[in-house]
This record gives structure tokens, C-alpha cells and sequence, in this order.
């Protein structure tokens, strides 16, 4: 509703909004309702699979539409300034951009690390049966990944205002070195000979759908297949965003070339050509 009222504001006001950006939006928000309120949070419950393309969505594919709606950018240019000195929303949302806490969870390295390496921590710890057995644990579950994923896509191909973001070449080398232990993941899933969370899966004596340990092997290779596909989109959103930015730079160039009438060039050629002839005068 927020989302959707900023856009209207700005409408009002005779400013333009990008629409696509309001329909990931729009998208992000209905696919985190499906996942968390429709059948795939059913049976989650029941199949290791369902709960793992469930986490896949929430980690992957719902942070990827939410960040390309660049919900920080409207409300900034949504949300009135304040000139009286007080702080209203736009001026508590700049101190939280801008905190020392945001500089260390929006780092790519440290947004990169949350989300991994809390993908391990979480299977192969007891947290997994917290989130199974206690609504609470459920819960933060939903949130912490959704964070977390949120996090780590911004920090790649964001829109949204941070402290600090890696140059392009840095950005695919970190993308990259996510992707290979995201799939490690999966396959270490597949490998497992025995049943994770026994007391949960194994005790459901349910008569339909492959047995349990065969469904933790088709969740395990769902991380490893299916969730590399929102992965991959980010590195060619990535790959995109550097050609465009590449070109932005040349254009900006070409038009101070423009400007100057090639000042600098014509200066560095004057240069050249004087330690040239400075040379030539030396070795007669």
C-alpha cells in the first residue's frame, strides 16, 4: 500500500516513475503472499522438496523483484523533506541508509557472507528443526532469508542508495564465488544418506509422494538446479548494467570532449611532441 501510494504521489506531483519497476514490485509482494500463505506453505510441512523450493523463493526470487522495485528511491523522492529540523520519514530513512549498522550489513562481502553461509548454518544445525517445530522459528525463518537475500541482491544490482558497492568486475567474481557454493549446497543435500530432521519427515506417515529420503534428494537437487536460475538472472542483470555503464562513461566523455574542444588530448599531444623534440635536439 505504502509502495503504491508513493507512486501515486509522484504521479500527482508530475514526476515520472519507471512502471517497471512498480510492476517487480507489485509481483515481488504477491509471490512472498503466495509462498508464505498458499500451497507451497502447506506443504512445506510434509515434503523436504516443497520446503525447499519454498526457501529458494524466498531467498532468491522474491528479493530479486523486491530490489528491482528500488522501494528506498521512491519513498526518498516521495516522502516530503522536512526544513524545520525535525526528523520525518525521509530524513529517518537517510540515517538508517547512511548508519554505521548499514555500512556493515550492505557491504558486498558481509551481504554475501550473511547469505551463504546462514544457508549452511541453518541445514546443518538444529534451526532447521526449530523452524519446523516452533511457529516463532517458522517465522524468523520467512524473515531472516528473505532479509538476507534481499540484502546480498542489492548490493549487486540495486537501484537503492548504500554506503559502498564493488566495481562491476567485482560484483561477478563475488556472484560467481556465491553460485559455486550455492550448488555445493545442493549437491551436499543429495549426498546426505540420512534424514534430515527424522523426527519431522520420517514421522509423518503419510502414504503418498516418494519416500522421505528420496524427497530430500529432489529438494537437494532444487537448490542446486532450480535455485541457480534467479542466480544466474543477477549475473546477466549484472553484465547488463556494466555495458550500460560503460557506455554512460563514453558518452559522458565524448561530450566534455565536446565541451572542451578536446582540450586535454590537444595538451597531452603538445606534450608528446615536445619531449619528441626535446630527444631529437638531444641526439644531435
Amino acid at each position: 500500500f505504502l509502495y503504491l501510494a508513493g507512486v501515486r504521489r509522484l504521479y500527482l506531483r508530475g514526476d515520472r516513475w519507471p512502471i517497471h519497476r512498480t510492476v517487480f514490485w507489485v509481483l515481488g509482494m504477491l509471490m512472498l503472499v503466495w509462498v508464505t500463505s498458499g500451497p507451497l506453505n502447506a506443504y512445506q510441512e510434509y515434503l523436504f522438496s516443497i520446503h525447499m523450493m519454498g526457501h529458494m523463493m524466498l531467498s532468491m526470487a522474491i528479493p530479486l523483484l523486491l530490489v528491482s522495485g528500488a522501494p528506498i528511491t521512491l519513498a526518498l523522492r516521495a516522502i516530503h523533506k522536512r526544513d524545520d529540523g525535525t526528523r520525518g520519514g525521509r530524513e529517518w530513512i537517510m540515517w538508517a541508509v547512511h548508519s554505521p549498522f548499514s555500512r556493515v550489513v550492505t557491504h558486498p562481502f558481509v551481504a554475501a557472507a550473511i547469505f551463504i553461509l546462514s544457508l549452511w548454518a541453518f541445514y546443518f544445525t538444529d534451526l532447521v528443526r526449530w523452524s519446523m517445530y516452533e511457529h516463532l522459528g517458522h517465522e524468523w525463518m520467512v524473515i531472516h532469508f528473505l532479509i538476507s537475500g534481499y540484502l546480498f541482491v542489492m548490493s549487486l544490482i540495486g537501484a537503492d542508495p548504500v554506503p559502498y558497492r564493488l566495481p562491476y568486475p567485482g560484483r561477478l567474481i563475488t556472484l560467481i564465488a556465491v553460485m559455486a557454493m550455492h550448488a555445493f549446497f545442493g549437491i551436499a543435500i543429495m549426498m546426505q544418506e540420512g534424514l534430515m530432521v527424522a523426527d519431522w519427515f520420517g514421522s509423518m506417515g503419510r502414504d503418498w509422494g516418494v519416500d522421505p529420503l528420496q524427497d530430500q534428494y529432489v529438494g537437494g537437487g532444487i537448490a542446486w538446479s532450480i535455485g541457480e536460475i534467479p542466480t544466474l538472472i543477477l549475473a546477466i542483470t549484472v553484465a547488463i548494467q556494466w555495458s550500460r555503464s560503460d557506455t554512460k562513461l563514453q558518452r559522458r566523455a565524448d561530450r566534455h570532449a565536446d565541451r572542451t574542444g578536446d582540450a586535454e588530448l590537444e595538451e597531452y599531444n603538445a606534450k608528446l611532441a615536445a619531449l619528441a623534440e626535446r630527444d631529437q635536439r638531444g641526439s644531435r
